[in-house]
């Protein structure tokens, strides 16, 4: 099984040292690019910039911002058996780039943002009979998370989706995770990231052995 991985931040640069940018580590990403690996699978892994290094033998494509990681997943959608997008995207970048360092300037600086694709949404439109994962990352209490995570899923086209908390960013554990799909929500609580990175792959090698379309 040929698994596509996003994973890590990105970072959207208002000039060539300062960029817009997040906490994650692209941890999860590499632990299911790990077991993947262990289990016999070809993963390719589409990694923001982090410190960490992925296992040796995992193939690894990196990028830095989001349009790079969306031109990276898009053009490799087709030639993967399953589709797992566990990168936190910015949002946002600034619609302009400063070429050097921007001076300091005023008391206060507005500054226009433009909207960055939704990868996660591309993704699901083209993968077709392969099974895709997505992650929420949810603040809000249990309940209201447990609704976006679901309508994320099915706007999205979303076989699963890894519902966790913000104090997920950066460690080795993930806090509050539930898989969600189409028919159920199993919690596991706070779980390693590579038991949850091990879970994603099982639950692939699953949906694959069924045949036919997953959906």
């Amino acid at each position: 099984m040929r698994i596509l991985i996003g994973a890590g931040p990105t970072h959207e640069y208002l000039d060539d040292v300062r960029y817009l940018g997040n906490p994650s580590s692209g941890r999860v990403g590499i632990a299911v690019a790990a077991a993947a690996l262990e289990a016999g699978h070809d993963p390719l892994l589409v990694l923001g910039p982090t410190p960490l290094e992925p296992p040796p033998g995992v193939t690894v494509r990196r990028v830095v911002s989001a349009l790079e990681m969306r031109e990276a997943m898009l053009a490799e959608v087709e030639s993967a058996d399953a589709v797992v997008m566990s990168a936190a995207v910015s949002d946002y970048r600034p619609a302009r780039r400063w070429p050097g360092k921007m001076k300091k300037g005023p008391e206060s600086l507005h500054l226009e943002l433009a909207k960055n694709p939704d990868i996660l949404a591309e993704v699901g439109r083209m993968a077709a009979h392969r099974p895709v994962v997505g992650f929420a990352l949810e603040a809000s209490p249990a309940n209201e998370a447990l609704a976006a995570a679901r309508e994320k899923m099915l706007a999205k086209n979303l076989d699963l989706i890894v519902l966790n908390r913000p104090g997920s960013f950066g460690g080795a554990h993930c806090e509050a995770v539930v898989l969600v799909t189409r028919s159920e929500a199993v919690a596991l609580g706070a779980i390693s990231k590579r038991s949850l990175g091990e879970r994603i792959v099982r639950f692939l090698e699953e949906r694959l052995g069924e045949g036919g379309d997953t959906r």
